[in-house]
C-alpha cells in the first residue's frame, strides 16, 4: 500500500517554508519557488494567485498548528501554575521541532485584516484567544490568576521565551537549556498569578 502523493499546492507550501525561513518572503524569487518545489508556473497559478498568497496562506497554517499545539498542552494540567510553566516549555519545544516555521513566524509579517489570508488569520485568533480565556476565567474568579487583559497575559506570559528563541533561531545565543526554561516558567507564572496566590 503506498502513502497518499503530495498534492502540487502540498510541494508549493513545503518548498516555500524552506525558502521563506531562508531568505524570506521579498528575498525568495518567484523561479526558485517553482524550482524548489518541482511545479510548472500553471500548476502554481492554479492554486496560488502570487507568493505573497503563499506567505499568507503559510503563515495562517504555522500559526493554527502552534495554536492547537499550545491548548494541547493548557488543557492537559489542572494545575494553573503547572498549566502556565508547561506552555512555556511547549513554545520552546515547538520552535525546536519546526525550527522553519518559528523562524517564519518570527521575521514575517502577518496578513492584515484587508488582505490575502487576513480575515481567516483574525478569525482563527479570535477562536485561539477565547479559548485561553475560557480557561483563564474560573482561575481568575478563584483568585489565583490576575485580572488582566488576553494581549497583555500573552505578553507576559510568552514574550521572553519568544525573545530567547528568536535570538536563538537568528544565531546569536545557543538552544535554550532546561534551566533556563524552567526560568521562564517560574517567571511567567509570578507575573501572571495574583499577588496574593501562592
Amino acid at each position: 500500500m503506498t502513502g497518499r502523493r503530495e498534492s502540487g499546492r502540498d510541494r508549493i507550501m513545503r518548498a516555500a517554508l524552506g525558502c521563506f525561513s531562508r531568505d524570506g518572503v521579498a528575498g525568495t524569487p518567484l523561479g526558485r519557488l517553482l524550482s524548489e518545489s518541482g511545479v510548472s508556473a500553471g500548476s502554481f497559478y492554479h492554486h496560488f494567485a502570487g507568493k505573497e498568497q503563499v506567505a499568507a496562506a503559510l503563515y495562517v497554517e504555522t500559526l493554527r498548528l502552534f495554536q492547537e499545539g499550545f491548548l494541547r498542552e493548557l488543557r492537559r494540567h489542572a494545575d494553573p501554575r503547572e498549566a502556565i510553566a508547561a506552555c512555556v516549555a511547549f513554545h520552546i519545544g515547538w520552535c525546536a521541532e519546526n525550527p522553519d516555521r518559528a523562524r517564519f513566524l518570527f521575521t514575517e509579517r502577518p496578513p492584515g485584516r484587508d488582505e490575502e489570508g487576513g480575515r481567516d488569520l483574525a478569525a482563527q485568533n479570535r477562536t485561539f484567544f477565547a479559548d485561553v480565556l475560557a480557561w483563564w476565567r474560573p482561575h481568575e474568579y478563584h483568585g489565583v490568576l490576575r485580572h488582566i487583559d488576553v494581549t497583555t497575559g500573552c505578553v507576559l506570559w510568552l514574550g521572553p521565551s519568544q525573545e530567547l528563541c528568536r535570538m536563538w533561531l537568528t544565531g546569536q545565543v545557543p538552544q535554550p537549556a532546561p534551566d533556563q526554561i524552567a526560568l521562564l516558567g517560574e517567571a511567567a507564572w509570578q507575573c501572571l498569578r495574583r499577588p496574593d496566590a501562592s
